[in-house]
């Protein structure tokens, strides 16, 4: 299939405003993360792999109306080389979801010539409205996902992961009170790198209080924040930390959606774990 450019938003409505026009509209802040697994699809579903589209495609008009934002996952549709299905899942949600934006979770990280043409696969063959990326080679792998205000990026920052430790716990310097390199990156993207007011961060809900260190480093950027549900983040204790009138958050859970019920009901068992959840956190905002 070839390439086509897509028409662009309105170029007076950023990313963000479109984050906070879903909220509003929807009045929520769950993200429903589309991680297609084919062995854990329902009934005659289960085990086909040329099903993704349409298992996805059924979450998505179970749950459009409760959510913030849509979060597919690129790695569950290429490892089953469904990157088609993923395009038109891309389609069904821009005509079927037009007020949801749509985060494509790539956390790509390169530079120069190859950051570009990551950044033209998310926003011109994909159509995402924002991506994930790591920003660990610096702001030369950043830029080129800028260009157009009404597109956003997501900096990985304090990850859910225990692993994350190994790096974003640690001090910059062995001066006592040197920043965290979580910090620091949530530094960066509220100040320097934020050119176009595009930048989001990624905080794990596995750790709140972290959530609360990036928000005050961060006051006015959106968090996007995996692990509620399976993972076990707290839902009430991630609102608490990390939501703002004036910045969003987007909470995402995936599995705990998407497999709500192993039946043939299972689009109807997502929507109620969607209320479900959607409703736990607009109450923890008081």
């Amino acid at each position: 299939m070839p390439l086509q450019r897509l028409a662009p938003y309105n170029c007076r409505m950023t990313f963000i405003d479109r984050l906070r026009g879903a909220e509003q509209t929807n009045r929520s802040l769950l993200c429903v993360g589309l991680d297609p697994e084919p062995a854990r699809f329902p009934g005659t579903l289960r085990g086909d792999a040329s099903r993704i589209y349409d298992f996805c495609a059924r979450i998505v008009d179970a749950t459009a109306d409760l959510v913030i934002a849509f979060k597919p996952q690129i790695a569950y549709f290429a490892s089953h080389r469904a990157e088609d299905q993923l395009e038109r899942l891309m389609e069904h949600l821009r005509r079927n979801a037009p007020g949801v934006p749509v985060i494509l979770d790539a956390k790509r990280g390169d530079i120069g010539s190859t950051a570009q043409q990551y950044a033209r696969e998310a926003f011109e063959r994909y159509g995402a409205d924002a991506v994930t990326l790591s920003p660990f080679m610096g702001f030369d792998s950043v830029e080129p996902y800028l260009g157009s205000p009404d597109r956003g990026a997501f900096l990985l920052c304090r990850t859910s992961n225990p692993g994350g430790d190994d790096l974003q716990n640690q001090r910059l310097s062995s001066i006592e009170g040197s920043p965290l390199l979580y910090e620091h990156v949530a530094t960066l993207a509220q100040g320097p790198w934020n050119l176009n007011g595009q930048l989001g961060l990624v905080v794990g809900a596995t750790y709140p209080a972290e959530i609360e260190r990036v928000r005050q480093v961060a006051p006015t950027l959106p968090l996007l924040i995996p692990g509620v549900g399976a993972q076990g983040g707290d839902a009430a204790a991630t609102v608490r930390a990390g939501w703002r009138s004036n910045a969003p958050i987007v909470v995402n859970s995936s599995r705990a959606i998407l497999y709500a019920s192993s039946g043939d009901d299972f689009a109807a068992a997502a929507r109620r774990e969607a209320i479900r959840t959607r409703d736990l956190l607009e109450a923890a905002k008081g």
